[in-house]
């Protein structure tokens, strides 16, 4: 019995493959690839699709000359599998490029009060620096100058530079956190 649902599976394989518009999956083995999409996860709306994808492969072999599965339906079955988890790893990159689209699109804006006291507070903070970590701070972020063009600018070493970036920095953030507005 199993050798001559080989035989027939086989026969449907070329079949499919010398009919120009013929369908290579039967229908009791398009209902086994729907209920393995399904059993694997797929939605009943794409469903279809994965059939289609299915039959796709099995022309696809038939067309490049390939020997015709041993077992068509088990063959199709496999693919089936292949293709559900294919199916809900695409789901999941979606979710991650989805929340990471979000969270770029929807930065934490400040309201105006927020804003207006980050920037007495950073005012502060600058006023209690020394004028050459103000200096840096202030070309830095202000002027938005690469460390490269600071350095060139005041005649000091790169190192320098950072050092006083560093210290700064350091500086500003803990008197942001001192008055609690970070």
């Amino acid at each position: 019995m199993l050798r001559g649902r080989t035989r027939r599976d086989q026969g449907a394989y070329a079949a499919g493959a010398d009919r120009i518009g013929g369908d290579p999956l039967d229908a009791a083995q398009e209902r086994r690839v729907r209920a393995v999409l399904a059993l694997g996860g797929v939605p009943q709306s794409d469903l279809l699709d994965g059939v289609q994808q299915v039959r796709l492969r099995l022309l696809e072999r038939a067309a490049s000359g390939r020997e015709a599965p041993r077992d068509v339906s088990a063959w199709a079955a496999v693919v089936a599998s292949n293709l559900a988890m294919d199916w809900h790893r695409a789901k999941r990159r979606q979710e991650r490029l989805g929340e990471r689209l979000a969270a770029l699109r929807a930065p934490a804006h400040p309201s105006g009060e927020e804003t207006s006291l980050l920037s007495l507070a950073v005012a502060r903070g600058l006023d209690e620096l020394t004028a050459a970590q103000r200096q840096v701070v202030v070309l830095r972020f202000f002027a938005d100058l690469p460390v490269r063009d600071i350095t060139a600018e005041l005649g000091i070493p790169e190192g320098t530079v950072k050092s006083r970036l560093h210290t700064a920095v350091r500086a500003l953030r803990d008197r942001l956190h001192e008055d609690e507005v970070v």
